[in-house]
């Protein structure tokens, strides 16, 4: 009999985290585990009680202090595992006042669980330093998702307009009101913006980018690879990110990228594009920087975007093998 895996989601709109734990359901791997994906009432029914009892169950929503009870509840029924998707050191600086009530919060979340997943080493760090979770109750697996469909895009020829692309959700964390900023105090530069997603912020967002003929909405996205296709360069401006699919979608895509020093975004960047401050001084000077690359050196944008490619290959494999070997042994 098939091992029984139980991934407890209540917030679907987290783009990022629902692709990745889709992915990981519809993946090779329910050949050989059982999988299910629920919220958390649902897990605690007695109906899911009855009709699927799990070996392992696996939180992806964000830790708080009324959640505290529920994650005790869902331990009582089988092994826990938290994957933590939403806290971060850049997270805890931007958010949080009153940091020990916060870190505390954690430390007992986390000692609920058999077992926490880091998405990223850089969130990991963040844990060890402040004694968030026991190291050996500590595992890191790079966030992923199937990149299939991104690695088959053909490559872009460079026009005489460079075309920049963004997208998620529009919400303080992606930082998309940071690049409007930039882009319009760069008037003179010939390029394009386009920018995709919705969410709370949407009506400020545009209100900012009123009158400016260079920035144009394309809505929420039905068709990633789609969009990142009309892209030659990816600009990810945000305050905080715990690891960032969009950068492993753009990179997948042969697009060279612009990210902001925060949190695990800064590991997945190398010789694939520029690592800069979440501010608009470094943002500007960066869009400025890429712009004068495409009119100066356009190869050099060609490489960045061979290389973050190449990076990338492989990663949805080893990404299954890593939580294979975790379901194994979790599940015992």
């Amino acid at each position: 009999m098939k091992p029984k895996i139980l991934s407890v989601l209540i917030d679907r709109n987290v783009g990022g985290v629902t692709a990745s734990v889709n992915s990981l359901l519809e993946s090779s791997l329910a050949q050989k585990f059982s999988f299910a994906l629920i919220s958390p009432q649902e897990a605690l029914s007695k109906h899911t009680k009855s009709k699927f009892r799990p070996d392992l169950t696996i939180v992806h929503d964000a830790s708080s202090w009324k959640f505290l009870l529920t994650l005790l509840r869902l331990r009582m029924r089988s092994k826990l595992v938290i994957q933590e998707h939403h806290y971060s050191e850049c997270f805890e600086s931007l958010n949080v006042s009153q940091k020990w009530r916060f870190r505390l919060m954690l430390k007992i979340a986390y000692a609920i669980a058999n077992r926490v997943i880091a998405v990223s080493y850089g969130q990991m760090k963040w844990m060890l330093k402040h004694k968030l979770v026991k190291p050996r109750n500590l595992t890191v697996i790079q966030q992923c998702r199937n990149l299939e469909d991104f690695v088959v895009l053909p490559s872009k020829p460079l026009g005489d307009k460079l075309i920049l692309g963004v997208y998620g959700r529009f919400s303080a964390q992606k930082g998309i009101d940071l690049l409007l900023r930039a882009i319009q105090e760069l008037p003179s530069l010939d390029l394009e913006l386009l920018v995709g997603g919705y969410g709370e912020h949407e009506q400020n967002l545009r209100k900012m980018a009123d009158g400016d003929h260079r920035i144009q909405f394309v809505g929420k996205l039905a068709n990633v690879p789609q969009f990142l296709g009309t892209c030659d360069v990816v600009v990810i401006p945000s305050r905080w990110e715990p690891w960032g699919n969009v950068c492993l979608e753009a990179k997948a895509a042969g697009k060279p990228v612009i990210v902001t020093r925060v949190d695990g975004l800064t590991e997945q960047v190398k010789d694939c594009g520029l690592v800069v401050e979440a501010n608009v001084e470094e943002i500007k000077e960066a869009i400025a920087k890429v712009v004068h690359i495409h009119q100066t050196s356009p190869q050099t944008l060609i490489c960045w975007g061979e290389q973050g490619r190449q990076s990338v290959r492989g990663a949805w494999e080893r990404y299954l093998a890593e939580w294979e070997a975790l379901f194994w042994l979790s599940s015992k």
